[in-house]
This record gives structure tokens, C-alpha cells and sequence, in this order.
């Protein structure tokens, strides 16, 4: 039997070993790549703890995120990991926030990889002059 969509076809097992393929790749992205493998709320020093799936960790203050400014601590202790990993949500909050969003935002990624670039083209090696 073979899979029709549009303009393609492939066979079962094609199907077979391309699924398996993927799943493979989603497995090493999920161990290596910005996920949440735990959520958890530090009352003492109020702040998010989250520990994502490359092993490092992130303590964010949780003043400086938006909808759990006036939270209350048992609010913020009922932090859910949404899907995969892919992000944080509180139920009685209803505030959902994307970890991708969310460092982004800390590490102003857009802005350094723009400051990056600007930085590039002003390097010249002796090579890049000679041409």
C-alpha cells in the first residue's frame, strides 16, 4: 500500500523508515535543545526555576515576566510544563509563556545577532583587504 499526498507517493516502508528517522532527531533535540524538563516556583527568593533538558538552568525573577507581576505564591507554585516542553503555563493565572519567547527575550538574541553581524563586516582580515 502505498501513501498519496499531492504530488507525491511513497511506500510503507518508506513511510516506516522516514517516521523512524524523525523520531530519532526529535528524541537528540529534545536532550540537547531549550525544552523544559522541570517548572518550579522559589518562594524565598521569588523566582521561576527551570531546568531545561540541556542541563542548564534558569532563575528568573518572576516580577520581570508579564502576567505574574501580582501573582500570589501559591499562583505561581501551580506552574504546569506545557506539550513537549516548549513552554510554562499557569492555570488559574491563565498565562502561558514560550521558553523560545522567553530567552529570547532575556538574552536579547535578535539584538546581539544584529550587533554580531554589524561587527562581521567591519572585520577585515589581510586576505578580505588584499581582494
Amino acid at each position: 500500500m502505498a501513501i498519496k499526498g499531492g504530488k507525491w507517493e511513497m511506500s510503507d516502508k518508506e513511510f516506516e523508515q522516514q517516521f523512524a528517522e524523525a523520531t530519532e532527531r526529535g528524541k537528540a533535540e529534545m536532550t540537547s535543545g531549550v525544552y523544559a524538563a522541570a517548572a518550579r516556583y522559589d518562594k524565598i527568593k521569588r523566582r521561576l526555576v527551570v531546568d531545561l533538558a540541556n542541563g542548564m538552568t534558569l532563575l528568573i525573577p518572576t516580577h520581570l515576566l508579564q502576567g505574574l507581576r501580582e501573582a500570589t505564591a501559591k499562583e505561581l507554585a501551580e506552574v504546569e510544563i506545557l506539550g513537549a516542553g516548549s513552554g510554562l503555563y499557569w492555570p488559574q493565572l491563565d498565562v502561558d509563556i514560550a521558553l523560545a519567547g522567553l530567552l529570547a527575550k532575556i538574552f536579547r538574541i535578535t539584538d546581539r545577532v544584529a550587533e554580531l553581524g554589524k561587527a562581521g563586516t567591519k572585520a577585515a582580515s589581510n586576505t578580505k583587504r588584499a581582494a
